[in-house]
């Protein structure tokens, strides 16, 4: 390949690179931002209720446990958590009664954690949160299905994307 050659591809993948990041780096916010503000939308549906005595990280990582049993290492490999400290949280919960923890039968070494009902209430109240945004995004938001679909594919891309950086050390 002529150095003339390598010269315009390397400028064309400068162009483009210079195209992609500032867009890259807004849906890296845009990313952070939205989950702060879900935590946010979450304390503030358990402040107008009196609740204080659950934070939101902890009301959502209950409301995605659900009805699973599982370890807490599962939390972090299903996306159900997106902290570091995990562990901290589960005998947080466990304490204040919102889930049961107990051993394995199979592996004893293993801890398996599920909802007691005072977390299966905490569920539903995040359950009736969303509930009510399915049927006020469209109208109040202003996002459509349409653009829901686009986005959870685009979101999707960059999950594999990203994955795969790690995975195969891209």
């Amino acid at each position: 390949m002529s150095k003339a050659v390598k010269l315009e591809i390397a400028s064309a993948r400068s162009e483009r690179g210079a195209e992609v990041r500032p867009v890259y780096l807004e849906a890296l916010t845009l990313v952070e931002r939205l989950h702060r503000r879900l935590l946010d939308v979450i304390k503030d549906e358990f402040d107008r209720r009196g609740r204080a005595d659950i934070n939101a990280v902890q009301a959502l990582l209950l409301y995605n446990i659900g009805d699973c049993e599982l370890t807490a290492g599962e939390l972090r490999t299903r996306g159900y958590y997106l902290g570091s400290n995990v562990s901290y949280n589960v005998k947080k919960l466990v304490e204040m009664g919102y889930m049961h923890h107990s051993r394995s039968r199979i592996d004893r070494r293993s801890v398996r954690i599920s909802l007691t009902p005072e977390g299966k209430a905490v569920r539903d109240i995040i359950a009736a949160l969303y509930e009510k945004h399915v049927f006020t995004v469209e109208q109040i938001g202003g996002v459509s299905i349409d653009e829901f679909k686009v986005v959870n594919n685009a979101l999707n891309r960059l999950e594999r994307f990203w994955t795969d950086q790690i995975k195969y050390r891209l």
